[in-house]
């Protein structure tokens, strides 16, 4: 196999203003075409390589079978002519409701052939979520994946009436599709491809609402073009072939999300092996991973974290909780060395030594072969990104929004800067603006919401994009970010407090599942927790605690003191006038049911605090 030279790494343009970076900007490594849409990309891979692996399908067994370019075009084509001969015309939206499937990517790309614009409905969306999604987009057309999910949109279609076509995964609607259209002529779908243009929409993706109804982001081919193709020659060691060994990545994000959507087009296009993974469940998401042997991984930071944890505790169920911190301690070290130092004789000598006993099965858990993690959704943290890299699996950490089709930054290959989500993407340009805020530019950046009022624009003066989030840029361009606009806290003695850092940094604990800091116009800072189920069950065991029922348990000594330590050390994080004073620990969980969580997993802030508003009250009572 020819391996490849990977591009020179250019470094951000920066504009400093009285001696602060306030602009850093990389230009493009890759032009967005002049024509043509996403939906030629199976059919591109077909002609130059069709013999190519671009995807593998689970079968039944457990097994995977590769998919060659041929095969997938020849699939998207027989799929896509199905949708036309349902009647979908250009620029129709075709709705999708499916966890992470084969038949998803499939879907969405025969719907690009056939000239329709598709919008992606989390699966685990409730009846009022995908109805809004469904009603405000015009979709005529939704697609499920199960029984369940038909039956959620169906008890919704009398609000739905230009709906005419709901259609089963589960209960064959890709091959009903596929014997409707065979019928039309190939040259009907290829005539849709070639009305597309590159400035065409292909995808309305719906913002998580965590502090109102979600709002539609037009996104074009264009801003796919300028995101996949841009992130792809950036990350040549993760989507090129640098060893032997071709790269591949096993997708388990939900695809109804612009970051695991991103990466699909990123493979379709660079032509890296794609298979998808759809249950989250421990057991089966480390089968598919081993069955599969990604050499790299999509994670956001709850997962990382998960592998983590459940590694410690591992190790503390075999009385080795002491080593396996020595390890953790030592990859850190190891890990901190890639910003530039060479680590020493001695610390090398402990990391090879830790190799086969912890790290390598760090790695087993991934699949055995990854290389590789993109990071994104929220800041991974330093200490953990350390680790990773340190255990001989390299993280690239990445910033973004749904309204720029994914990263906006990401970590430079061979040049990490831990604690930071890098520099800017090439093409992308990132300024501060006075109050803090990140503002964007770039051609992987939105056409603007769909259906909103008229005269209303999301973007500032000279195009640049206000994200909400607020952040900084050190010497050489990297981005930090410290927290969300609307999120900041203001105590009544006046200081600004950016609960995000707190935030993160206690849900790496192994014992905490949620955390929302509060103290909006309070004397100090406090915090709501909820524990994490298998965390939990894990220091139950270890301390005999099995019995001790709920409304107990978040009252015991033993486990306040654990949280009280971690507390402690997110604490150092801050000043002691941003410090979180006093806790509670919650029976229950924040989740998407009782309205405290995003599809996305995003804290609705205002509707926990409205909810705990006895717990809040209680934390300041006798101040």
């Amino acid at each position: 196999m020819e391996l490849q030279t990977a591009p020179k790494l250019v470094e951000p343009v920066r504009t400093v203003v009285d001696g602060v970076v306030r602009q850093a900007e990389v230009p493009a490594l890759a032009a967005v075409p002049e024509s043509g849409s996403l939906g030629d990309i199976p059919f591109h891979n077909a002609r130059e390589a069709p013999g190519a692996t671009v995807l593998s399908r689970k079968a039944p067994d457990g097994t995977w079978h590769d998919v060659t370019a041929a095969r997938f075009a020849a699939e998207v084509l027989a799929v896509a002519k199905g949708l036309i001969a349902e009647g979908l015309r250009e620029g129709d939206r075709l709705a999708i409701m499916a966890r992470t499937t084969y038949e998803w990517t499939l879907l969405d790309f025969a719907a690009w052939a056939a000239g329709l614009v598709t919008v992606p409905v989390y699966p685990t969306s409730s009846a009022f979520q995908a109805r809004w999604i469904i009603q405000d987009s015009g979709a005529v057309a939704c697609v499920v994946e199960d029984t369940a999910q038909a039956r959620l949109i169906s008890a919704e279609r009398p609000h739905l009436p230009w709906l005419a076509h709901l259609w089963e995964i589960d209960t064959g609607a890709v091959a009903r599709l596929v014997k409707a259209g065979e019928q039309v002529p190939d040259a009907v779908v290829h005539a849709r491809r070639a009305a597309r243009t590159p400035d065409s929409v292909a995808t309305l993706i719906y913002t998580s609402g965590t502090t109102g109804r979600p709002k539609g982001c037009v996104i074009t081919h264009a801003n796919f073009f300028a995101e996949a193709d841009n992130a792809v020659e950036l990350l040549h060691p993760v989507f090129r072939s640098v060893s032997k060994e071709p790269a591949s990545t096993l997708l388990f994000l939900p695809l109804s999300h612009v970051f695991g959507r991103m990466v699909a087009v990123g493979c379709l296009r660079a032509r890296v092996r794609l298979g998808h993974a759809p249950s989250l469940h421990t057991e089966e998401l480390l089968a598919d991973l081993a069955g599969f042997r990604p050499t790299f991984l999509l994670a956001i930071p709850y997962v990382l974290e998960k592998v983590y944890n459940t590694a410690r505790a591992t190790a503390e169920r075999m009385g080795r909780a002491s080593s396996f911190d020595r390890a953790a301690r030592i990859a850190q070290r190891y890990g901190e060395t890639a910003e530039g130092n060479t680590p020493g004789l001695g610390l090398r000598v402990a990391r090879a030594l830790y190799d086969p006993l912890v790290y390598r099965r760090i790695r087993a858990a991934l699949g055995g072969s990854v290389r590789y993690v993109l990071s994104g959704g929220s800041p991974l943290g330093r200490r953990l990104a350390a680790f990773y890299t340190g255990a001989g699996i390299e993280v690239f950490e990445g910033y973004g929004l749904t309204e720029t089709t994914g990263a906006s930054t990401v970590t430079p290959p061979q040049k990490p800067r831990l604690g930071t989500v890098g520099w800017p993407l090439p093409g992308t340009a990132v300024r501060i603006a006075e109050d803090g805020e990140v503002l964007l530019r770039g051609r992987h950046v939105f056409a603007g919401y769909w259906n909103t009022t008229a005269g209303y624009a999301p973007f500032a003066a000279g195009g640049w994009l206000p994200t909400g989030d607020i952040g900084e840029l050190d010497a050489e361009g990297y981005l930090t970010i410290t927290g969300r606009k609307k999120d900041l806290i203001i105590t009544s003695a006046g200081k600004n407090v950016a609960p995000a850092p707190l935030e993160d940094w206690l849900r790496a604990h192994p014992l905490v599942g949620q955390c929302l800091v509060v103290g909006d116009n309070r004397p100090y800072i406090t915090a709501l927790i909820t524990l994490e189920p298998e965390g939990l069950a894990h220091w139950r065991a270890m301390r005999r605690k099995e019995g001790m029922p709920m409304r107990e348990l978040v009252r015991d000594e033993e486990l306040r003191a654990e949280l009280q330590r971690a507390v402690d050390e997110a604490n150092r994080l801050v000043s002691r006038s941003e410090s979180i004073r006093s806790f509670t620990i919650l029976p229950g969980q924040f989740t998407e049911a009782r309205g405290h969580l995003t599809p996305s997993l995003k804290l609705k802030r205002t509707a926990i605090v409205r909810d705990h508003e006895e717990e809040i009250e209680e934390l300041y009572r006798g101040d």
